[in-house]
């Protein structure tokens, strides 16, 4: 068993509601500061080199946040197993700046995703996650 206080699912939901609200939503990098672990990987990461918490930070606060006015991430449902959270949501707003090399368009953009955080003493160590983005700048290319 992991060392630490027990901690239950609904603290476990509260954490990961709580990166997708001020870290996510909100660009708080004290917060992000706050709810990373030091070890923390990203698997969904397309490399190695990738894989640590601050790529993980400069996708929301140099590629999304930037492109995306408005952006409010919406979450659907969490569900807990042992100590990962599965969470299904989506980020939306205007496209107000680049994304991944498509100028601003004004359309509202919806992006679905589901991710898997495993938490360890309140703080995010691993991450897994599927999203729509492609889809979204694919749909944006074609006018």
């Amino acid at each position: 068993m992991a060392a630490g206080p027990e901690i239950n699912n609904n603290d476990l939901k509260a954490i990961v509601a709580r990166f997708n609200r001020e870290v996510i939503q909100d660009g708080n990098r004290e917060s992000f500061e706050a709810l990373m672990a030091p070890d923390f990987v990203n698997w969904s990461a397309p490399s190695e080199a990738l894989r640590g918490a601050e790529t993980m930070w400069k996708t929301f606060s140099t590629v999304l946040r930037p492109a995306i006015g408005d952006l409010q991430v919406h979450i659907h449902e969490q569900l807990c197993d042992g100590d990962k959270v599965i969470t299904r949501k989506t980020i939306s707003g205007k496209h107000v700046g680049p994304l991944l090399g498509v100028e601003a368009t004004g359309k509202d953009i919806a992006i679905d995703v589901t991710d898997i955080v495993r938490v360890r003493d309140g703080r995010y160590v691993e991450h897994w996650g599927i999203n729509t983005l492609a889809a979204v700048v694919a749909q944006l290319r074609q006018g």
